[in-house]
């Protein structure tokens, strides 16, 4: 049985400026800033030049070079906010201990973009005799000539894991130099896939690599939902035909009742600060909302009406919550203070919306919706109700939305050709891209919060 999920982020540190590039030091120099100003709309276009391996080691795979460049293309295209060029590889140049910028030769290359990016891979030893992974990476702008910045990456362990999260962390580097706003590279999904007889949940990076399984107990595990913290889980839990509220912490594998089991228990969501947990619940005929207080395990029902009321998700600002409910005859996505006070009904369009989730930023509030001729498809809505977009089209069923943390994404999962996947896309619908490539029946994903 799996008891817990280790972050290979212990194991990686980040100096801030190259040095030699075997001898780590923190007692020089300070970072350059890059800057640049963009509209929101206009992607920077950037080079992603080669990454050598300069010294290779048994524990450094002859592939890692390509596999850098290949992973921080994909991050910076997913980011939306580059543009990666089309241009051949080359090697950029160190000096001793520096990034020096590029070869003269390739003027003509990088005129045609921003910025370039370069680094190179090696496994050695620090001055005190400490042997690991070192990820040198640089990024040069041409239009400021003076704009030149590098960081190290250092690890005590040699994987395929490490490297791929050395490129991710130069990724989530480059968005927030351009944009002050962190990249989500370095986020994990979260999501439900069917085992033997059960259910189980497994943790995956954002780009459906490496999942691991979370919970081994072949039974039903559903609905999972990140802790804001990024250091636990809620579930629902199936045992004994009843369902019970489940907290898991990730890097111990301690588990703990947070809702005793009743006829239904679904739906779990955290509060923006971590202190309070709302769910569904049937104690009595139809299911309402109800909010318990972590702290003092404090119970308090938010809704009370003969329908269902299901799936609270949290304005950012955690004071209000959107839910749906049926009270109108069919299921519609309804708004109220985090009290329970001031409900009103937020959809009209359509016979069906449902599953709602509140962005990150507070500006749009994505959902389940019915449309004619297509099925079950993601919709999104301003909380004022004033703007509505369908997201996705096509002939599939679309359902559990979960928003990136930049709010710039959504994961969803979908059945298309009789299989149920987990999917990728930006909130104005584009860059549709499976992401799961795990052999069995995928659903709930979750997405989680920034790395703290």
């Amino acid at each position: 049985m799996i008891t817990n999920f280790p972050s290979p982020t212990r194991a990686l540190f980040v100096l801030p400026l190259l040095f030699g590039l075997f001898t780590p030091s923190l007692s020089l120099g300070e970072d350059a800033i890059l800057e640049a100003t963009r509209s929101e709309f206009q992607k920077i276009p950037i080079w992603v030049m080669d990454f050598p391996a300069v010294k290779r080691d048994t524990a450094l795979s002859d592939n890692a070079p390509q596999a850098v460049v290949k992973v921080l293309k994909a991050d910076l295209e997913r980011s939306q906010v580059f543009s990666v060029a089309e241009i051949p590889g080359t090697q950029g140049e160190f000096q001793e201990n520096k990034c020096v910028g590029l070869p003269s030769s390739q003027g003509p290359q990088y005129q045609k973009v921003t910025v370039s990016t370069w680094g190179r891979l090696g496994v050695g030893g620090t001055a005190s005799g400490v042997q690991g992974l070192i990820f040198d990476a640089c990024a040069f702008d041409p239009g400021h000539q003076d704009m030149l910045t590098g960081k190290r990456y250092f690890s005590l362990k040699t994987t395929d894991t490490l490297i791929r999260l050395m490129a991710h962390r130069w990724a989530d580097e480059l968005v927030y130099r351009y944009t002050g706003e962190q990249g989500i590279a370095r986020t994990k999904i979260a999501f439900v896939g069917e085992k033997s007889n059960g259910r189980e949940l497994f943790v995956m990076d954002y780009d459906g690599y490496d999942p691991q399984q979370v919970t081994a107990d072949g039974y039903l595990n559903l609905m999972p939902a990140w802790s804001p913290d990024r250091k636990s889980l809620v579930y629902t839990a199936y045992r004994d035909r009843k369902q019970q509220i489940m907290r898991r912490d990730l890097g111990t594998g301690r588990e703990e009742i947070l809702v005793s089991p009743e006829s239904l228990n679904i739906t779990p969501s955290f509060s923006p600060n971590g202190k309070l947990l709302t769910y569904s619940a049937a104690q009595e005929g139809n299911s309402d909302i109800f909010q318990l207080e972590l702290d003092t395990r404090t119970v308090k029902q938010l809704t009370s009406h003969d329908s269902a009321d299901l799936s609270p998700s949290w304005s950012p600002d955690g004071r209000k919550l959107a839910f749906t409910s049926d009270r109108g005859g069919r299921p519609q996505i309804y708004l109220m203070d985090a009290d329970g006070s001031n409900v009103h009904r937020l959809t009209y369009d359509g016979d069906y919306n449902a599953a709602p989730a509140w962005s990150p930023k507070g500006n749009w509030i994505v959902y389940v919706c019915r449309v004619p001729s297509e099925g079950f498809k993601l919709c999104r809505i301003s909380p004022n109700g004033e703007r509505r977009a369908q997201i996705t089209t096509g002939q599939s069923i679309d359902d559990s939305p979960s928003w990136a943390p930049n709010g710039r994404h959504l994961v969803f999962s979908s059945i298309r050709r009789g299989e149920s996947q987990l999917y990728m896309i930006t909130v104005d619908g584009k860059g549709l891209e499976k992401i799961s490539a795990m052999e069995s029946h995928l659903s709930s994903p979750s997405w989680s919060p920034f790395q703290p």
